[in-house]
């Protein structure tokens, strides 16, 4: 690594430790010209797939685009934001875990659906509702239909 201040191409490390609840290593580094210190940080660097759009453009995954979506579904319903942390890192995870270069916007919608339809049934109705583009109150009907369907397979007890 470069030294910052007089741009040596030789540093060395004199300590390491975990940062970040154990995501990164901090580095203490000493360049071998002009002596000054400095700190680095490493992290592992995992790449999200690109996200392939309806029409055949594609993006960069955006986590900070799926947090904002999870949020507006969620907004002013009884979920915390740990809660909605937690759902985004599942996603993250498995989309990573898929070893794909590229996936569908389709496959990332469905996913959100999955993790909203785990954390509340009216949030999950309003993103679908968006994401299905619902054109009348039969397409909602029709929709928290399957949730309840859904729910009393998951749940024999849960049935009313």
């Amino acid at each position: 690594m470069h030294c910052p201040f007089c741009n040596h191409a030789d540093t060395k490390v004199i300590d390491s430790r975990l940062a970040g609840e154990g995501r990164q290593i901090r580095r203490r580094r000493e360049c071998l010209q002009c002596a000054e210190r400095f700190t680095t940080f490493e992290v592992a660097e995992l790449l999200l797939p690109a996200v392939v759009k309806s029409d055949q453009s594609r993006e960069p995954f955006d986590e900070h685009k799926l947090r904002l979506g999870l949020q507006k579904a969620l907004e002013k319903r009884p979920v915390s934001s740990e809660a909605i942390e937690q759902a985004v890192a599942r996603i993250c995870h498995h989309l990573r875990s898929l070893g794909e270069r590229e996936v569908s916007s389709r496959m990332v919608g469905e996913m959100v659906m999955d993790e909203l339809r785990h954390l509340d049934e009216v949030g999950y109705v309003r993103f679908a509702s968006v994401y299905r583009s619902f054109q009348d109150v039969e397409a909602f009907r029709t929709e928290i239909d399957q949730l309840r369907i859904s729910a009393a397979a998951a749940s024999p007890a849960r049935r009313s």
